[in-house]
């Protein structure tokens, strides 16, 4: 039992150590195609029904997140939730909502509509300072430091 969760997360970290959505996806049809386990097919058919620009502003969250304190994590995330229900890029976040729990036929239409067509501009977009008309995040972290 313990060999195979063992080997379950060997292939995770090798697929999704990829540096770009492209890779990670070939890695897991790799994974896919060698293997026969049902985790790499799932997360393999999961990914390619997601929003292309979502994939690829997710990947750069988690790997920013990776380096930065939770505070700084819940102040990106906070702008880059606002900046998705702008559609000022993309309406994917509409899209999804709306074949997700409104039509309910679970067939999105994603723009752009493959990883290809999303360029680094659009993702940077995402990550951004907000405008003045929307004010950035601010936690009171000053309340939690210690006092000189």
């Amino acid at each position: 039992m313990f060999d195979l969760i063992f080997s379950w997360i060997e292939a995770a970290d090798k697929c999704f150590s990829q540096d770009t959505v492209e890779k990670i996806i070939d890695a897991l049809e790799n994974e896919a195609a060698e293997s026969y386990d049902e985790w790499s097919t799932t997360a393999l058919k999961k990914l390619k029904e997601a929003s292309p620009l979502s994939l690829k502003v997710t990947l750069q969250s988690i790997r920013e997140g990776r380096f930065q304190s939770l505070d700084r994590c819940l102040v990106r995330e906070y702008r880059l939730s606002l900046n998705w229900i702008t559609k000022q890029v993309s309406n994917d976040f509409c899209e999804g909502v709306r074949a997700r729990l409104v039509d309910k036929d679970f067939a999105p239409k994603w723009e752009p509509s493959s990883l290809g067509e999303v360029t680094k501009d659009m993702v940077d977009y995402y990550f951004a300072p907000l405008d003045e008309s929307e004010p950035e995040l601010d936690l009171p972290t000053a309340l939690r430091e210690p006092s000189v």
